[in-house]
């Protein structure tokens, strides 16, 4: 195994999980008899550039196929993050008509909808058919392709390089991360913008977030490294923005070397607050394991006697860092009754290994669970807030487990 970015051999395993399938591959009823591809799920980390990444992986072809499940437009509050994004942006590049924004894995169109209402030119890239074609019902154009330097070539030759380029929650899904970032290298304009979107990996080591790693996720980003990444294909950092989404991510806005942004404090003020939490030190990920090891205990033992003692849980959020918990943990559907998702392409289909049924969140308020176990902890206000809604203000109780076990309700 070689780095991801600068080839170095020298990684260390911070994080061991076992194996599990692919998060996202959500299984049919016919599925279930078939044997599911387990893999191995392990975390290295560079010594070199401190990149944290995945040390086996699918193919993405395989990850982001036709029947990829996830929404981006089911969570409102990611709706809502959108919508004030594009307000943002788009004073701030002074966006108009003669614009050109492209979205890298725009998923169903939930952002780029924000800019065809401002009358910006626009259009996505995104590999996966089920969320394209939803996207294009939208009237967004998609190109229904990987991102990557020949792509973003090929739109070079047909003068579609782009003012801004909007890749969130993308940079840490991408297997080739010096291709893909030479492919935004390529298709800016002189004075063109990318931001990225990503889970900040000093969140992930202090809070105890090891369920958003999955196979989907092959990098875990530092400020550091992706500058480092940034570099050395002719790109510089010149603004970061810290924010709240999954569990604290980064917004990180690039341009080319020679464009005439201008550095901010606040690139120097990340880097020095991840540098005096030693993510430069391999000290610093060995809590990873333990921690872990801790919460598969902990979920274990609370289900086991809920069930014991005749009470019954059911889930909520059929998301990827769920099945990362359930997976590792060894749980199925004897100690969870089925999971609630808004999400209507997982509803009738089961979560991969667990093979915990997925439903309508409306079974809820026929229904009368002891506790309801939130997966999605990222947005866990919304979820309960949605339960009130479609249970009519019914009360329950309410369990998650990441960082540490919370019971409120």
């Amino acid at each position: 195994m070689h780095c991801r970015y600068c080839r170095n051999q020298n990684l260390s395993k911070i994080l061991d999980l076992g194996s599990s399938p692919p998060s996202n591959a959500y299984l049919t009823a016919a599925d279930l008899s078939k044997e599911e591809q387990l893999i191995p799920l392990r975390v290295l980390v560079c010594d070199q550039c401190w990149l944290v990444q995945i040390e086996d992986y699918k193919l993405p072809d395989e990850l982001f196929n036709a029947e990829y499940a996830y929404l981006s437009s089911t969570s409102a509050s990611w709706v809502k993050h959108a919508k004030d994004y594009c307000e943002k942006i788009s004073n701030e590049l002074n966006l108009n008509s003669e614009s050109m924004v492209v979205e890298i894995a725009s998923n169903d169109g939930y952002l780029l909808t924000n800019f065809l209402e401002k009358k910006i030119p626009n259009f996505g890239v995104e590999p996966t058919a089920s969320t394209a074609n939803i996207s294009r019902s939208k009237g967004i154009d998609v190109i229904e392709e990987f991102f990557g330097f020949t792509l973003a070539k090929r739109l070079t030759c047909q003068k579609k390089n782009a003012d801004l380029i909007i890749a969130n929650n993308v940079y840490a899904h991408v297997p080739d991360i010096n291709d893909f970032t030479s492919g935004i290298s390529k298709l800016l304009k002189l004075n063109g913008v990318v931001t990225l979107e990503f889970p900040h990996v000093l969140n992930l080591i202090k809070f105890n977030q090891f369920d958003t790693v999955y196979h989907e996720h092959y990098s875990y980003l530092a400020l550091y490294t992706v500058i480092k990444i940034f570099e050395s294909h002719g790109l510089r950092v010149w603004n970061v923005e810290e924010i709240d989404t999954h569990g604290g991510s980064l917004r990180v806005f690039g341009c080319l070397k020679e464009a005439s942004w201008v550095l901010k404090p606040s690139v120097e003020l990340v880097l020095e607050k991840e540098k005096k939490y030693g993510l430069r030190k391999l000290s610093t990920y060995g809590d990873l394991q333990p921690t872990a090891d801790r919460v598969k205990k902990e979920l274990n033992y609370f289900l086991i006697e809920q069930r014991e003692n005749g009470k019954k849980v059911v889930a909520f959020g059929a998301a990827a860092k769920g099945n990362t918990l359930l997976n590792f943990s060894k749980i199925d559907s004897s100690l969870i009754e089925y999971v609630c998702d808004n999400a209507i392409l997982k509803q009738g289909k089961f979560l991969p290994g667990s093979h915990i049924p997925i439903v309508d969140p409306i079974r809820i308020s026929n229904d009368n669970p002891d506790y309801i176990l939130i997966f999605a902890w990222n947005i866990r206000d919304e979820i309960k807030n949605n339960i009130n809604f479609i249970s009519k203000n019914r009360k329950f109780k309410y369990v998650s487990f990441i960082p540490n076990m919370v019971i409120d309700g």
